[in-house]
């Protein structure tokens, strides 16, 4: 990533993000620490990167160029499930190799985030290299007592953890209704609690299994995370992040998994993008709707403006994606570009200030993009400032133009 500071510009300010376990906004500070350290939880490569994931990845992303602008390192760490249910129901029902189809779908994933200009993680870990920490993990929450068995299966006693439910905030009958949508077993027979979590699957017909001391079978998705986000980055790291739809069950699940196995805090904050919709329903390979980064790369649509449609909505937000987006976004990078090719403009010094205090408030990137928009319009003679304007551009909000 280009310096300003190299050029100048001098640094920008820490980040404040909203966390979604206290509700309130949260200053990334790091007085006086290293690295910032930062989870983000990947993809199961079943299908090729939709917008939603776009949107995701590239929230964090702004986080990172954030720290970095500061003068901050950054410690980047995120999974891919590279066996898990989704995966291997769309392999049997393709007629492909589980591990064919995870290999395929993880390397068109990097590609699509390259296109992007998305940051890559310092460590790209796969779940099926971190069954030994998956299986660690558990001995762990063996000795706190917190592991069942029901069947060959092992359980997590969710309430082992007694502050449970810290993450999303939310009532037993909520998370109990909402375990079940998204990939949990409230009603089976045999658990002490309707929320308690898998942690290791004893191997089914058929499916891919691995021998380790818990019996032959293959690990949960929640402890998954835990294991590998404790493996690289430690206790108590700045920012567990992903979708919104994972505040629960899957980071609520990961934190206690961590908490009452390691005795200390998961993460400081938890920072979550909003869903990225199409048709009216939320973008999902379930439901068939995408749109996907790859087939618009096919169609040559330039990355840098479908990376321009999404920044035009805050991350947050939950918004639905048209074509005019993307019709929008050209328009956006066309002028943009005429802007700093010319000879002289406004000077750089307002623009970089703007773009640093609004992705500093909460990675406010429409306030961003209308920053640059006010500056490409406005005549001057400073003939530093469209150099200075293309480097700040590139570095804080990634678009090379």
């Amino acid at each position: 990533m280009p310096s300003l500071a190299s050029e100048g510009l001098g640094t920008g300010p820490a980040p404040v993000v909203h966390d979604t376990a206290s509700g309130a906004p949260r200053p990334l500070d790091g007085e006086g620490e290293g690295d910032a350290r930062l989870y983000v939880c990947g993809i199961t490569p079943y299908d090729a990167t939709h917008l939603g994931h776009a949107a995701t990845y590239l929230t964090f992303d702004l986080l990172q160029r954030t720290w970095l602008d500061q003068g901050r390192g950054v410690s980047y760490t995120q999974n891919v499930t590279d066996v898990d249910d989704p995966l291997l129901e769309r392999a049997a029902a393709t007629g492909i190799d589980w591990v064919e189809l995870a290999e395929r779908e993880t390397q068109l994933f990097r590609e699509d985030m390259t296109a992007l200009r998305i940051l890559a993680p310092e460590n790209y870990i796969g779940a099926v290299e971190s069954i030994d920490l998956v299986v660690d993990l558990v001995g762990r929450l063996e000795k706190a007592g917190a592991v069942y068995a029901v069947d060959d299966d092992l359980y997590f006693a969710v309430h082992a953890d007694p502050d449970f439910g810290s993450v999303s905030g939310w009532d037993a009958q909520t998370m109990a209704r909402i375990f079940g949508e998204r990939g949990g077993d409230p009603e089976r027979a045999g658990k002490r609690d309707p929320l308690d979590c898998l942690l290791w699957q004893a191997e089914r017909p058929g499916e891919p299994a691995w021998d380790s001391r818990l019996g032959r079978g293959r690990p949960g998705w929640h402890v998954e995370c835990a294991a590998i986000a404790l493996a690289h980055l430690g206790t108590d790291f700045d920012v567990q992040g992903g979708g919104s739809d994972l505040v629960f069950p899957h980071h609520e699940m990961s934190a206690s998994e961590a908490t009452v196995a390691t005795g200390e805090r998961f993460a400081r904050s938890y920072v979550h993008a909003g869903m990225v919709g199409f048709e009216g329903e939320k973008m999902s390979k379930s439901k068939g709707n995408l749109v996907l980064v790859s087939a618009l790369r096919g169609e040559g649509r330039d990355p840098m403006a479908i990376r321009l449609a999404l920044l035009a909505h805050h991350y947050r937000s939950d918004w639905e994606w048209f074509d005019a987006e993307l019709t929008s976004a050209e328009a956006r990078l066309a002028t943009w570009r005429e802007a700093v090719s010319r000879g002289s403009a406004a000077p750089a010094a307002p623009v970089v200030a703007a773009l640093r205090a609004a992705l500093a408030d909460d990675l406010d990137a429409p306030a961003a993009l209308a920053a640059v928009d006010a500056w490409a319009t406005q005549p001057g003679d400073d003939t530093a400032a469209p150099g200075q304007v293309r480097l700040a551009v590139d570095a804080l909000l990634g678009v090379a133009l």
